[in-house]
């Protein structure tokens, strides 16, 4: 079902620009979906999401419909996958604050982050009814995520213990593997 919160002429093929890889994966995206809950998902932890036809998306790492992020705003169009939107809101939270006021597309971090970010993408991904974390785990697999144990579902049951940590250590997440109540500033550098 599209979402009516997005602009008519950004749901219209014909009219909003779109890469020539979109509807080869199999991905859920943003026109397909509630636009609402992921951004009130968003702004639980400071970002605003802007929505529109770009030809490009502005602060986008990867380009083609790849989600984009300039500051506390993530940028998307009606084709941006809804894996995208979350990594790249996960790269907000877990950055440093001191990271986050010069943000303008490459979100930087290391390995030991990007592992967190990937880690967090998959639990957000159960705050959003039509997601869940087992459809965000084959979205995962479909777009080409590399993971050592060969799918984001066999690293993040057996592989991610020191991502869980940090985002624990950070207060984003409970022990128990559950969002922390409160949004937290970010890991630590």
């Amino acid at each position: 079902m599209p979402d009516d919160s997005l602009p008519n002429e950004c749901l219209e093929t014909k009219s909003c620009p779109t890469s020539g890889a979109a509807g080869q994966q199999d991905v859920l995206r943003l026109a397909e979906v509630d636009s609402g809950a992921v951004e009130r998902l968003l702004r639980r932890y400071g970002l605003t999401m802007e929505t529109g036809c770009y030809p490009e998306i502005p602060g986008s790492y990867w380009g083609d419909e790849e989600a984009g992020l300039i500051g506390n705003r993530l940028y998307a169009r009606a084709d941006t996958p809804v894996h995208s939107i979350l990594h790249e809101a996960c790269h907000y939270i877990c950055m440093p604050a001191g990271r986050r006021e010069n943000l303008h597309t490459d979100a930087g971090g290391d390995y030991d982050e990007e592992n967190a970010v990937c880690y967090l993408q998959i639990v957000l991904a159960d705050e959003l009814a039509f997601m869940g974390r087992r459809r965000m785990l084959a979205d995962m697999d479909r777009w080409g995520y590399s993971f050592r144990l060969g799918s984001a579902g066999a690293w993040f049951e057996q592989d991610a213990e020191d991502a869980r940590n940090r985002l624990i250590e950070a207060g984003i997440l409970k022990p128990s593997g559950g969002l922390a109540a409160a949004p937290v500033s970010a890991l630590k550098a």
